[in-house]
């Protein structure tokens, strides 16, 4: 047996078992454990919600490639140098306990040492899913087309594996909390119209409608005239798809458009914008709030409903979501929303944080999806689906921890005062379905 081979065989696990004992103290492991590629356990047998499965003698190397983002660790998952198995939420609260310890350079260095002697080949397969190579300018149409290809044409299979009947992939409505997915959300379907205060004979424009969900609702429903945009050409095909079914053809569309592209020409009554937000990019703040100004008409209201970071918790920019999930993605501050609102001429009326309702909605997902993981395979490569399933645990940790949260927005463009909407809610809280 060569040198190399008896290294591989013991002298691996030995050195990935003394790294981790560096690495985590006893009050980090309450909930997880390790299991090594020869079943080694640690750091004892008891059992724990979570097991973190290293694959491979190279595993712990791969992980910490890169300690100053979270990429060489998504990564490491999604390529199989690792497995989750069990409560995948815990290992955030994992990352970061090992985030807060304070180590000196001495020990830094002594860590990174040891982490190289294990092994560092790693193949991967060119089937499988890659990083996004998005080209061009950052936002420019022609790049924006191709970072929202990478993450909506995924087969159209995959996405009913783990959201609702109506394919809504936002943040749901729990108005007592304990509702099921389909309930949850069609109450925020019925909350946005409701918010959006809409007529019939009104005309809808829903910004980055997704599959056609909103614009399906709000015609059925409330009898407008809605019309959506996507950049997604499988969303808008399925989305025309949904509409002939329904004949709901005489009362809304969905076409493929940037929204930096319509005719001003067009005027709509209400203006809607559902998780698409977090794609326009703090740059074009001003262009985004100018547009859906020039295209709503005097007195119509504008709902903006997007993702946005805590200013006053420290939070690191995604390079693995940015590579793997949404390229070209970036989540901005609610002041800074709300102040090019102001500034592109809109009158703020409310702002209301759904942020809980996000962590659960998200929980839902990664539920449903865990649940239908064998079938998920037959659509989407393993590490597909661990991208997904490790990009929503991390966000509904995320929105759970305040890192992250969910603003709706509601704007009037407004000439003279009084607004001309009512003093108070109440009619939002109505009814409920």
């Amino acid at each position: 047996m060569s040198a190399n081979q008896n290294f591989q065989k013991g002298g691996a696990s030995r050195l990935t078992l003394d790294v981790l004992g560096q690495l985590f103290d006893s009050k980090a492991l309450q909930n997880v454990s390790f299991r090594l590629w020869d079943g080694t356990m640690w750091p004892d047998d008891a059992p724990r919600t979570t097991t973190i499965v290293l694959n491979h003698p190279g595993a712990l190397r791969h992980i910490f490639r890169d300690t100053h983002t979270d990429l060489s660790f998504g990564e490491a998952y999604i390529y199989d140098d690792f497995n989750i198995d069990g409560d995948i939420y815990a290992v955030f609260q994992l990352a970061e306990d090992l985030l807060l310890q304070k180590w000196d350079l001495v020990k830094r260095v002594n860590l990174g040492l040891k982490l190289l002697q294990l092994p560092g080949e790693r193949k991967i397969a060119e089937d499988v899913r890659q990083a996004a190579r998005v080209k061009g300018r950052r936002h420019s149409l022609e790049r924006d087309r191709q970072a929202i290809a990478y993450h909506y044409d995924v087969s159209s299979d995959f996405y009913p594996l783990f959201l609702d009947k109506n394919l809504i992939y936002s943040c749901a409505y729990f108005e007592r909390g304990d509702e099921d997915l389909e309930t949850a959300q069609e109450r925020k379907l019925d909350y946005l119209c409701r918010k959006l205060r809409l007529q019939p004979g009104e005309r809808l424009l829903d910004i980055g409608c997704g599959w056609g969900g909103l614009v399906i609702y709000a015609a059925q429903q409330y009898g407008v005239k809605a019309m959506g945009i996507t950049l997604s050409q499988p969303q808008a095909e399925l989305a025309t798809e949904k509409i002939q079914q329904a004949s709901l053809g005489n009362l809304c569309s969905v076409e493929m458009c940037d929204y930096r592209e319509l005719d001003e020409n067009q005027q709509f009554d209400k203006l809607v914008s559902v998780g698409m937000f977090e794609h326009v990019g703090q740059a074009l703040l001003p262009v985004y709030f100018q547009k859906a100004w020039n295209l709503l008409k005097p007195g119509g209201v504008f709902l903006n409903h997007g993702i946005a970071q805590n200013i006053q918790v420290p939070y690191q920019d995604s390079n693995f979501n940015d590579r793997y999930v949404f390229p070209d993605g970036e989540l901005v501050a609610i002041n800074l929303t709300l102040r090019e609102a102001e500034k592109a001429g809109f009158e703020i009326r409310d702002v209301e944080s759904l942020r809980e309702h996000y962590a659960q909605t998200l929980r839902q997902w990664v539920c449903r999806l865990e649940m239908n993981h064998e079938t998920a395979l037959h659509y989407v490569d393993e590490a597909t689906y661990r991208v997904w399933r490790l990009f929503m645990s991390g966000s509904a940790h995320g929105f759970e921890t305040g890192r992250l949260n969910l603003y709706q927005t509601l704007l009037v463009k407004a000439f003279e005062q009084p607004s001309g909407l009512p003093r108070t809610r109440a009619d939002w809280y109505a009814a409920s379905i």
